[in-house]
C-alpha cells in the first residue's frame, strides 16, 4: 500500500543500462502512480516466476507458495525494493534465464537454450550493466548441471554478444560508433550506505530465516534427486554473486541489492515449510509482517 500512498517519480539515471532508460523515456512524465503500478506488476510476476522456479524443479518436496510469500516479505522490508529501477526490471530477466538454465539438465540437445540463455544474459546487461557478471554463474551453472562441452559454452557467448552486436551496427549505421558510446563507463568501488536501526533490523529477518532454510536443504540433501541438489548449489553461487553485483557502478543506495531477494526466497521458503514444529515459522513470519507493517505506517521510512 504505501507503494502507492507514496508514490515516487522516477528518473533514469547514467549508470542504468540503454534499454531502461529508453523505457524511462517512453512512460508518462511525472506520473508516480504509473511507475508504481508496473513496479508492483513486476514484483507480483517475479513472485510467481520464482514459485514456479522452486516447484517446476522440485526444489522444495511438495508444490508450494510459501516462495512467492517469502520473496513478497522480503522486498517489503526495504522500500528501495519496491520502487521501479533498472535492477528490479532486470531480476525479471534473471530469474527467466535461472528457468533456462535449470530445464538444461533433462535436455538432450540444448544447443538452442544455450543460446537463448545467453541472449537474455545480454539484454539484461542492456537493463542493468553489473549484471553482465551473472555470465560467470551461468557458465559455472553449465559445468554443474552439463557434460562440459566447448560448443555451447561458444553458443552462450554469441548469445550474450548478440545484443551487442546489433547496437553496434545500429550505432555505425547513424555515424555515431565510438568506444565511449558502445562501452559503458565501469567502476568498482565499496557503496556507502546510511545505517539505521531499520537497516538492521531488516538484515536481522533476512540472514535469520536464511540459515534456518540452509540448515533444512543441507538436512535434506540426501532425499533430494541429483537435479535438485546441483539446482541448490547454482542457486548459491547465484546469492553470492549477487552480494558482490552492487559493487559495479555502485550508486549507493539499496536497489542494487534487490537481486539478492531471488535466491534468499528460496532458503527462506525452506526455512518455512521444514521445521517439524510449526510454532518457529510461524513466529518468524508474524514478526516479519508486524515489522513491515510498523515501517510503514508508524514510522517516515516510506514516506
Amino acid at each position: 500500500m504505501p507503494l502507492f500512498l507514496y508514490p515516487k517519480n522516477i528518473v533514469a539515471s547514467p549508470i542504468d543500462g540503454r534499454i531502461y532508460q529508453w523505457f524511462i523515456s517512453i512512460l508518462p512524465p511525472a506520473s508516480p502512480m504509473v511507475y508504481s503500478v508496473i513496479a508492483f506488476s513486476l514484483l507480483y510476476t517475479q513472485a510467481l516466476m520464482i514459485n514456479y522456479m522452486v516447484n517446476e524443479y522440485r526444489m522444495i518436496i511438495k508444490a508450494t507458495f510459501l516462495p512467492a510469500m517469502a520473496f513478497l516479505l522480503i522486498t517489503s522490508l526495504l522500500p528501495e525494493w519496491n520502487y521501479l529501477s533498472s535492477p528490479m526490471l532486470a531480476n525479471s530477466f534473471i530469474i527467466w534465464m535461472f528457468i533456462y538454465l535449470f530445464r538444461l539438465y533433462n535436455s538432450s540437445n540444448a544447443k538452442a537454450q544455450v543460446y537463448n540463455i545467453g541472449l537474455i544474459t545480454g539484454i539484461t546487461s542492456y537493463i542493468y550493466l553489473p549484471s553482465a557478471a551473472f555470465v560467470l554463474c551461468v557458465l559455472l551453472g553449465l559445468m554443474i548441471l552439463k557434460p562440459f562441452r566447448l560448443n555451447e559454452i561458444v553458443l552462450f557467448f554469441l548469445g550474450c554478444f548478440t545484443p551487442y552486436y546489433f547496437h553496434g551496427v545500429y550505432l555505425f549505421l547513424f555515424g555515431e560508433l565510438s568506444f565511449r558510446n558502445f562501452f559503458p563507463h565501469i567502476s568498482v568501488r565499496i557503496p556507502l550506505l546510511k545505517n539505521s536501526i531499520w537497516l538492521a533490523g531488516s538484515i536481522l529477518l533476512l540472514t535469520i530465516p536464511f540459515l534456518v532454510g540452509g540448515y533444512f536443504v543441507q538436512a535434506n540433501l540426501r532425499k533430494m534427486l541429483i537435479q535438485v541438489r546441483k539446482n541448490w548449489s547454482v542457486l548459491l553461487i547465484y546469492l553470492l554473486l549477487a552480494f558482490f553485483v552492487p559493487f559495479i557502478n555502485s550508486d549507493q543506495s539499496f536497489e542494487t541489492w534487490v537481486l539478492v531477494t531471488v535466491p534468499f526466497a528460496a532458503f527462506h521458503a525452506c526455512a518455512y515449510y521444514y521445521p517439524i514444529k510449526k510454532w518457529f515459522p510461524l513466529i518468524v513470519f508474524f514478526i516479519t509482517t508486524g515489522y513491515i507493517l510498523y515501517q510503514q505506517y508508524g514510522t517516515l521510512t516510506w514516506q
